[in-house]
């Protein structure tokens, strides 16, 4: 759990760094460049690097071992950050969607040439980011490093976005000067599409709904694999931070000993956290075969 813990650490510094590096260019081009739609790329990016800074807070927070005060560990933090980054993802999205309406409003240059070449690079690096962190948010199984991907898809989004709006201002010329404006409204409803997209699982997470079939299947399939073991029934999961508390109905042969039932639980939560390390506990209710 500590080298999952680790990775998952680790690739917030990334996001925190590259998110840095990307909103210093993109404010610095468009302030020269005269476009405001980089200069609202520049926004997000700054809001995404206080962002990752509270995932990497809610991170280390969740990972805490177990204590008197919390037997199933902190792990619920973590959506809990989750619903602070899609604030985050929000309050940009609210000062892109002001600052472009009032760009619209008032007359202004038609941006500079070469923030297509910073834009255009910056798409490709924002993907880039975007795959790499969600990679390891499914490895790690982070709920709030998801949410820190999403953060730099959508960055990728609203560049995209600006990059289209800038051609059209560019090559159409005079009366199209706020056609990124008009991107960079058009992005902020997509940043608030993301940010529903981001929030939604949190809330499961935090609700314990059944999200986890395929989870489910794996581990009723292991459990036939363990020796005494006849079948099982109930089999609940709680995702709580990066690891999985499950509540597990074994049923044993009648007319063993509870101290044989009690030594086939144990080798099947063995089996069971051996195979799936992501599993922090097992409660095992063992029920006579009928």
């Amino acid at each position: 759990m500590n080298t999952i813990r680790q990775k998952a650490i680790n690739t917030i510094y990334l996001s925190i760094f590259g998110n840095g590096l990307l909103a210093f260019a993109k404010g610095l081009t468009g302030f020269f460049g005269n476009s405001y739609a980089l200069i609202a790329d520049a926004i997000e990016s700054t809001t995404d690097v206080f962002a990752s800074i509270l995932v990497l807070v809610g991170l280390k927070y969740s990972t805490k071992p177990a204590d008197k005060n919390h037997p199933y560990g902190h792990g619920k933090a973590e959506p809990l950050i989750t619903f602070g980054v899609v604030g985050f993802l929000v309050i940009s999205a609210t000062i892109i969607a002001y600052e472009s309406i009032q760009h619209i409003q008032s007359p202004h240059k038609i941006p500079e040439k070469y923030t297509l070449i910073v834009l255009a690079v910056i798409v490709v690096i924002k993907e880039i980011f975007y795959r790499i962190v969600l990679n390891k948010s499914e490895e790690t199984k982070s709920t709030s490093l998801k949410a820190d991907a999403w953060h730099h898809r959508s960055d990728a989004i609203t560049s995209l976005m600006a990059f289209i709006g800038i051609s059209i201002a560019i090559y159409m010329g005079k009366g199209y000067e706020t056609a990124d404006d008009w991107a960079a409204l058009l992005a902020s409803g997509f940043i608030i599409y993301n940010a529903y997209l981001i929030f939604r699982p949190a809330l499961s997470e935090i609700m314990d709904e059944n999200l986890y079939d395929d989870f489910v299947l794996e581990i009723r399939t292991i459990s036939k694999s363990v020796e005494g073991v006849i079948d099982t029934e109930k089999c609940f999961v709680r995702k709580s931070g990066m690891s999985f508390h499950i509540d597990l109905h074994l049923i044993v042969k009648g007319n063993i000993s509870v101290k044989q039932g009690h030594d086939v639980a144990h080798r099947l939560k063995s089996e069971l956290q051996k195979k799936l390390p992501e599993i922090s506990d097992v409660l095992i209710h063992v029920e006579p075969d009928k």
